[in-house]
């Protein structure tokens, strides 16, 4: 395995292109209700990293092995679609619940994040499912530090989510990322601490815990039996939330390289924690 480590130079590269990743779900955010489409909010992704940003969205034509070209500028998944919802003529409606996930090239770094939307009045379970998984990767990504293993990040995620009656999805994980969109290592939303890779300074990569509020087992969504070739569900039909941030490994903890003026707040414990240190 090769891990590439980020030099100073690298990680200011990738601050930008981070910031501008969760700056495009800040726009997107006033447009997030009922009534809308998601073509309409790729479309305005798009326009906004195009035009406005100078950037690329990295999703457009992406084709890893296995795969058709991805259509669109973002993935948007909806209530039980776990990821990769390609953004279609489907109004949102009150009730839903939606993951918009945005990753970003500027010049020639990669920033990836992706948030959960609520819209209108969704039930307390669904509200509930997207807190707990907000919660749960903030708990991974409180350990990150350097000496600390990537099974850490797993474990605490997993017996957080667990601990809540949720499941955790096993088949994607995180990543590195840099220049390419998918690099080394792969980030398990699961596992045992003390395993897995070591954490060193320089090392950069998401954490995107995907949380379901039924069973873990997910499946193609084969709607009127054909499959898009990327969106995933559950294979019970219960919602599924996940959450996503860049993350860089410092020389004494992390830094959020996905953050921007309207990112959601960390978690009480997170703030309660840098307090305490």
């Amino acid at each position: 395995m090769t891990i590439t480590i980020k030099s100073a130079a690298d990680v200011e590269g990738m601050r930008v292109a981070g910031r501008l990743a969760s700056e495009v779900l800040d726009m997107l955010t006033p447009h997030v209700r009922p009534g809308i489409t998601t073509a309409e909010l790729d479309k305005l992704a798009h326009d906004h990293i195009v035009n406005v940003q100078q950037a690329i969205p990295a999703p457009l034509n992406y084709q890893p092995s296995g795969y058709p070209p991805y259509p669109k500028s973002v993935c948007t998944s909806i209530n039980e679609q776990v990821c990769h919802g390609i953004p279609n003529d489907r109004a949102l409606k009150s009730g839903d619940i939606v993951n918009i996930d945005v990753t970003v090239i500027k010049d020639g770094w990669h920033g990836d994040t992706s948030r959960m939307y609520i819209v209108g009045d969704a039930s307390i379970a669904a509200r509930r499912l997207c807190t707990i998984t907000y919660e749960a990767m903030w708990k991974g990504i409180q350990k990150v530090r350097p000496g600390a293993r990537l099974g850490d990040i797993g474990h605490a995620i997993q017996t957080f989510a667990e601990g809540q009656g949720f499941s955790i999805v096993r088949e994607f994980c995180g990543h590195g990322i840099g220049r390419k969109f998918h690099e080394e290592p792969q980030v398990l939303h699961y596992g045992r601490p003390g395993t897995l890779e070591e954490l060193v300074p320089g090392m950069v990569f998401t954490i995107e815990p995907m949380v379901n509020a039924g069973k873990r087992e997910i499946k193609e969504d084969r709607k009127g039996g054909r499959y898009d070739g990327w969106t995933i569900v559950t294979k019970d039909r219960s919602l599924s939330a996940q959450w996503e941030h860049t993350v860089l490994v410092t020389e004494t903890g992390y830094e959020i390289l996905t953050l921007s003026a309207g990112s959601p707040p960390p978690p009480a414990f997170v703030l309660q924690a840098a307090a305490a240190a």
